[in-house]
Formats: C-alpha cells, sequence, structure tokens
C-alpha cells in the first residue's frame, strides 16, 4: 500500500544515513569474499581485506569416489535461493534430484515437482554427510556471498554445477580441458541449468575427486583460525604503535 511504502521509504534513508555516518568510525573492514569485498568499495568507499570463512572439513575423511547417481541440492527452501530453478530443470530433464533443507517455499516446491525429485528436510549430520559422499554431482542454482555447501560438497570430491556469480565463482574452479571441479551456468534459467547438467554428464568421468577435495581444503577451519589471528594481531599492533 502506498502509505506502507512511504513510511518504509523514510526508514530505509535515515538508515542509510546512520550506515553510512557509522562505517566512518570503522578502522578495517574484513570481507568474507571478493564479492562482498566489491559491495563494500561500491557503497562505502572504503577498502577491505578478504578472510574466506571456515568450513567443516574432516582431515581425517577420504574420498569414496561413490556415485548412486543422484545430484543433490542442501539449501535453505527460500525464494533468492532459487531452488525452484532446478525443480523446473530437473522435471524436464528427468534426472533423479534430492533436496535437503526446510523453508517457507517447501509446500510449493513440492507441489510443483516431479516423481524424480525428493524432500528430505533438514538431516542430522551424520546423514549429510552420506548425501554428500554419494552424489553424483551438487547443485547451486542461486547466488550467495561466499556459500559454504560448495565448498563442503567439493570436501567430498564432488563437482559442483553453480551459476556463475557471487562467492562460487571464488570457491568453484571452472570446468576447462579436463581440469576443475564443476561446472557454471551463466543464466538462471531452465535451459542455460539443463545445457550445464548436459556438459557435465558428458565430462564426469574427467573430474578427479582427489583434486576436487584439494580445492576444497583451502578454506578449512585451521586456515582461517590462523588467517583471522594474525590479521587481528598485525592490525592491533599497528594501531599500539600509532
Amino acid at each position: 500500500p502506498p502509505l506502507k511504502r512511504w513510511a518504509i521509504s523514510m526508514i530505509m534513508a535515515r538508515l542509510r544515513k546512520w550506515d553510512t555516518a557509522s562505517n566512518k568510525r570503522i578502522d578495517y573492514f574484513v570481507a568474507i569474499s571478493d564479492n562482498v569485498k566489491s559491495r563494500i568499495q561500491g557503497f562505502y568507499g572504503r577498502e577491505a581485506d578478504v578472510i574466506y570463512p571456515p568450513a567443516d572439513i574432516d582431515s581425517h575423511e577420504k574420498v569414496s569416489g561413490d556415485d548412486e547417481g543422484f545430484y543433490l541440492i542442501v539449501s535453505a527452501l527460500v525464494p533468492y535461493k532459487r531452488v525452484d530453478l532446478a525443480v523446473k530443470a530437473f522435471n524436464e530433464n528427468g534426472k533423479r534430484l534430492v533436496i535437503i533443507g526446510d523453508g517457507s517455499d517447501l509446500t510449493r516446491l513440492k507441489d510443483g515437482a516431479g516423481r524424480n525429485i525428493e524432500f528430505f528436510g533438514w538431516v542430522e549430520d551424520s546423514r549429510l554427510k552420506e548425501y554428500y559422499a554419494k552424489c553424483r554431482a551438487l547443485v547451486f542454482p542461486g547466488e550467495e556471498d561466499f556459500g559454504i555447501v560448495p565448498v563442503e560438497a567439493q570436501a567430498y570430491g564432488k563437482p559442483v554445477i553453480a551459476y556463475g556469480a557471487g562467492g562460487a565463482l571464488e570457491t568453484v574452479v571452472p570446468f576447462n580441458e579436463g581440469r576443475g571441479t564443476g561446472v557454471f551456468f551463466h543464466e538462471q534459467t531452465v535451459d542455460a541449468l539443463n545445457k550445464a547438467i548436459e556438459t557435465f554428464e558428458e565430462n564426469r568421468h574427467v573430474f578427479d575427486p582427489v583434486k576436487i577435495r584439494e580445492n576444497a581444503i583451502r578454506f578449512n577451519r585451521d586456515r582461517f583460525k590462523r588467517e583471522i589471528y594474525e590479521y587481528i594481531q598485525d592490525k592491533w599492533h599497528k594501531r599500539q604503535k600509532a
């Protein structure tokens, strides 16, 4: 309604002024990706340092190479995650899709899904690990600031079929001449996603699970702890000397 839109616009204008003023009191910005770093530069006119967030990667986990033929989505079921795009694509291609997650879109997605698409809600970690280990590939149809799920899937040696935007561009190495950890599609359309799946299927024998896992390990928790500790120590010492 017009009155509500006017009230919200007034509140947002005040919030923007407060936010801009507050940012001047910040000494340093740390971004979780180059994607977010560019937004900080765009909105605040400030430089940011990038420290990638940690993913839960078990150093003792072995790449099994299992493939039970299904594709996997692990996601909150809300509109911006674009799980609806994957449902439509798999309705069309007929391949098996397993969806782990819950949210406001669950009923709508279920109602529009064919028999080849299964919904399991949120599952305990032990079951989630099994789905990661046994899937053919992860499908990541939305845009995220960083995106932990593609990193977790790669930790199990699984390729990622992702929308080519946001944090996925920094965590997934694009397929090229037999190398890489995944396949990108660059339009959020059913046709683009299905073409990416076809490309993956035609070349899936060349994806190396061990190398895919190696790509994921660079986002491990110990690395994050070390980098954030060293960053804070460095900035603190410089502040003390100033």
